[in-house]
């Protein structure tokens, strides 16, 4: 099974992704996380440090791939989990779409890409070009990360749009939302009644998840030392679960621009109707209690 992690920037993907992948390998899964990211460091948190990237690692041996080996490229992270790191170009220069199609073909090389139960790409950012699309067309499923606000699920919707085009070619299915980095969901609730998307949980917003990032920790391994975090790793785990059940998931279809900024900037500009309707629907649930 092979995931595509995808959010807006600065929305906690990675921290997400290397928690998902620790919960599936204590799932007894054999799980490869990749980076896509120049900065090389979505898997900070599983191994501790900054790992060498693919492309550098390419750069040193000339290109030449049989020169490279697995210990080379893949480093052992936290609970057993594999990491690589797959770079990117120079800044300003270069695509990331590229770098993403040389790091699969050395792994294949390797006999490495199809090793593993579950191979975890985490992207940077927003879908802005094909070139960061580029993981979708290995994925099984892809995972939106978003908080409750407006950009991020302005930025969730555009992932949508990318995930229901490239399933017109491949068997990409959107998985679903996870929630992060907020207490609420209402606004996430409103986007997902006008565009249908699963939510996979919405996680608990607490200091420790941000600190994990800086400490280089997943929660999995802060909670074997305070185990007062122990129930934050259930989050994690119950993902883990829904995607070992081989969920059906969707191929969405997106809101048009202008009819998600204004359905999004409605729950900002008119507060009072929306918490009317909460009232509403409290009091019919008490009704029906």
């Amino acid at each position: 099974m092979k995931l595509a992690v995808y959010g807006k920037g600065g929305i906690g993907k990675s921290t997400t992704s290397c928690n998902i992948s620790v919960a599936l390998a204590q799932r007894g899964k054999k799980v490869l996380q990749i980076g896509c990211d120049p900065k090389h460091d979505s898997t900070f948190t599983l191994t501790g440090f900054l790992i060498p990237t693919i492309i550098d690692t390419l750069q040193s041996k000339d290109y030449h791939y049989e020169d490279v080996w697995p210990e080379d490229v893949i480093y052992k992270g936290y609970n057993g989990v594999d990491c690589v790191e797959a770079g990117g170009p120079p800044a300003g220069a270069g695509c990331g779409g590229y770098v993403v199609g040389e790091t699969v073909k050395l792994l294949k090389e390797l006999n490495a890409f199809d090793e593993y139960d579950v191979i975890l790409f985490d992207v940077l950012g927003d879908v802005v070009c094909g070139g960061f699309a580029a993981p979708l067309n290995y994925a099984d499923y892809c995972l939106i990360v978003t908080d409750n606000g407006f950009d991020a699920l302005f930025a969730a919707n555009r992932i949508a749009a990318s995930v229901r085009e490239k399933a017109r070619t491949h068997t990409l299915r959107l998985a679903g939302l996870i929630g992060n980095r907020t207490a609420k969901r209402d606004l996430i609730d409103k986007y997902i009644k006008s565009v249908p998307i699963p939510v996979l949980e919405v996680l608990p917003l607490i200091e420790d998840i941000r600190v994990s990032r800086v400490k280089g920790k997943t929660l999995f391994e802060m909670a074997a030392e305070d185990d007062t975090l122990s129930y934050v790793c259930n989050y994690y785990l119950n993902i883990a679960d829904q995607l070992i059940a081989r969920p059906e998931g969707i191929v969405p279809k997106e809101a048009a621009d202008r009819e998600l900024f204004t359905l999004l900037s409605d729950f900002y500009l008119n507060p009072t109707d929306h918490n009317a309707q909460l009232n509403t629907n409290e009091n019919l649930n008490l009704m029906i209690i």
